[in-house]
């Protein structure tokens, strides 16, 4: 490898002004306006060499053309330093683009016959993520497709720019890898080999996509096995470069290695001269956190045979001023600056409504990513700053589960079936969490999809997970494009709240109206007995799961059942003989709702009639759990053919 090859810089080769660093450019104040007036309109059409062959790193297909010898720099007077282009580290405000000179290979033989892209387009493409976290999934995306190229593992931790000391961010996975070819279509727009629905990304977008709306700059080592020679490719995608250089045209340096068995090492490989090789490398190490290239092929060592590794640095900042991404409030996570401050209060069912899954994953990258997936392959894992996420099933976290059927239909044909689990979250109602989680195939599009939305707290504390592959996702994965499709999902769903809600909220403390007379007498006696939580007997008839390859539905143990009926039989005839003796009490006591009629009770013992009411709710609920079992035993059946169908 010849790392003192001759590299052809932008500028001239006569001296001029020097150009800020990055590191100085980064430290520099959003709001300072640039040191130097704007360059006269001559100033503009000062040509640096010829850094490309047309339509060479561009981010388009283009028309094949052969390429134009590079210009000889001769001697002249040095041209007039170009002024610093104002470069803003805050995302949403470093859209401002100022062409201060003009792609060198604009005017060579037909380089007007192809299409171009304004490096500000970078930054407009990148606003379609509203979310650090959302273009950060669409990374792991991409490591997850790696699967059936055999990747066991995708890390994501922090980086240190060895220029700066600055915190970058980095995402490295040991799947296929790419070839020099995929690298560069990886890195230019649509191009895609995903069309199977085994992958999640289709559409060619997202790596550009994410990496710019993480940080200004970004590179990519790749090596891979496929083609029998072994390759290792480097790239690079820099806002910070394109902004500097004034170009007018979006220039993707790349340069490509390949094994030599002779020599036992990787070589350079020419995909068409030395120059043109040589002038990529000087873009490389003067852009990039590494300044030679020696320290650029040290970062495939720890990549084994075969992966990519993606470094994005220069990140940016909110509006703050602060680094959006926070590496140092949690050494085992990733946060986003700010949006992690707890409210204080003593009350418990705020505290846990903060520290519930729905909340922290705005906040967290660890939480967000222990739910991104619905399910993850056995052999998989996600290593999130030196441990490794663990997967958190939703499922889990509710209680008196149901699995509803829905049939999408289009012009009156069944397009697909989607089973629906839908409970109370755990700790409902204190707890204020609803709505649906929404996956795509295996990927979590809609959290906490809240499709019920009213002023009486009808909902409260519902949770439903579903995977609706027939809708689909907008192009940043993080909701769905507003089909008729889209609006019959959420009707019903939101019916389906409702529904649910009318059979189970008293379980949770609610005064069911839906429900006859005796047993609204039985849940208030419960309450009553109780305090304000619900009867325990139900959630232990439903604590037990049954694991499942679609969703987790309960197994409901009619054994417990029985046994819970058998010890209410035996209480129950210990109080006969307190029953013969209030048989005038309980007739006046027929309707539970009528609570006025007790004052007809004076004659008696006040402990008697506690102890009735003790004998009262347990007769009813020993008849209630009787007529549960015989359903708990069907259903059993129902769901155990339910399981076995769609499993297969």
């Amino acid at each position: 490898m010849t790392s003192g090859a001759e590299v052809i810089e932008l500028s001239s080769d006569e001296e001029e002004e020097p150009v800020p660093s990055t590191t100085a450019l980064a430290r520099r104040r959003p709001s300072s306006p640039p040191d130097v007036k704007p360059p006269l309109l001559a100033d503009a059409d000062v040509k640096p060499p010829l850094l490309h062959p047309p339509g060479y790193g561009a981010l388009v297909p283009v028309k094949t053309e052969e390429p134009v010898p590079v210009p000889v720099a001769t001697a002249s007077p040095p041209p007039r330093a170009l002024p610093p282009p104002r470069i803003c580290r805050q995302f949403w405000k470093s859209g401002d683009y100022v062409v201060a000179r003009r792609n060198p290979d604009a005017d060579a033989p037909g380089g007007r016959n192809r299409l171009r892209i304004n490096p500000r387009f970078l930054h407009s493409n990148a606003t379609s993520h509203k979310w650090a976290f959302g273009a950060i999934a669409e990374l792991l995306d991409n490591a997850i497709d790696e699967v059936n190229t055999g990747a066991t593992f995708v890390c994501v931790n922090k980086f240190t720019n060895p220029r700066d000391g600055n915190p970058s961010l980095l995402i490295q996975d040991n799947g296929g890898g790419m070839d020099p070819e995929a690298l560069r279509r990886c890195m230019s727009f649509g191009f895609s080999d995903k069309q199977s629905d085994a992958f999640i990304g289709q559409y060619g977008n997202g790596f550009k996509t994410s990496t710019m709306r993480l940080g200004a700059d970004v590179i990519v080592f790749t090596q891979n096995q496929n083609n029998g020679v072994p390759t290792r490719s480097i790239g690079l995608l820099s806002y910070t470069f394109l902004m500097e250089t004034g170009c007018d045209d979006v220039l993707v340096p790349t340069v490509d290695y390949q094994y030599d068995p002779m020599t036992a090492s990787y070589i350079q490989m020419l995909r068409h001269d030395q120059k043109l090789f040589s002038s990529n490398l000087g873009i490389l190490l003067k852009w990039s956190p590494f300044v030679s290239e020696a320290e650029l092929l040290k970062q495939f060592d720890d990549m084994g045979e075969h992966g990519t590794k993606i470094i994005v640095f220069n990140l940016w900042f909110n509006d703050d001023g602060d680094m959006e991404l926070d590496f140092i409030s949690d050494e085992k996570d990733i946060l986003i600056t700010g949006a992690h401050k707890k409210v204080k209060t003593n009350k418990l069912e705020k505290i846990a409504t903060q520290n519930y899954i729905s909340t922290r994953l705005r906040y967290s990258l660890r939480a967000y990513a222990s739910i991104l997936y619905l399910h993850v392959p056995d052999d998989f894992k996600i290593v999130l700053r030196g441990c490794d996420v663990e997967p958190h099933n939703i499922v889990n976290d509710l209680m008196y589960r149901e699995c509803v059927l829905y049939k999408p239909q289009i012009a009156g044909l069944t397009e697909s079936s989607v089973i629906t689990t839908i409970g109370f979250v755990k700790g409902a109602p204190d707890i204020d969490v609803q709505g649906f989680n929404v996956y795509h195939k295996n990927r979590l599009i809609s959290p906490f999809w809240k499709v019920a939305n009213n002023s009486y707290g009808k909902g409260r504390g519902v949770v439903g997970i579903l995977e609706a592959n027939f809708i689909k996702p907008t192009h940043d994965k993080q909701d769905f494009e507003k089909s008729n499709l889209y609006q019959r999902l959420e009707t019903r769903l939101k019916e389906m709240t409702y529904e649910y809600w009318d059979l189970h909220c008293h379980r949770v403390g609610y005064d069911n109206k839906s429900l006859s007379k005796a047993d609204r007498a039985l849940n208030r006696a419960n309450r009553m007995n109780a305090g304000s939580s619900p009867i325990s007997a139900p959630p232990r008839l439903l604590a037990a799961n049954i694991p499942t390859s679609s969703c987790g539905i309960p197994r409901l143990s009619a054994s417990a059942a029985r046994e819970k009926i058998n010890s209410l039989e035996s209480h129950s005839n210990n109080m006969m003989g307190l029953k013969r003796k209030l048989d005038s009490f309980c007739a006046m006591t027929d309707n539970a709702d009528d609570q006025d009629r007790q004052n007809h009770t004076d004659g008696v013992d006040v402990s008697q009639r506690k102890r009735f009411s003790e004998y009262r709710t347990l007769t009813l609920e020993n008849d209630k759990l009787r007529n549960e079992c015989l359903q708990y035993e069907e259903s059993e059946k129902q769901l155990v053919m339910k399981v076995y169908l769609f499993g297969n």
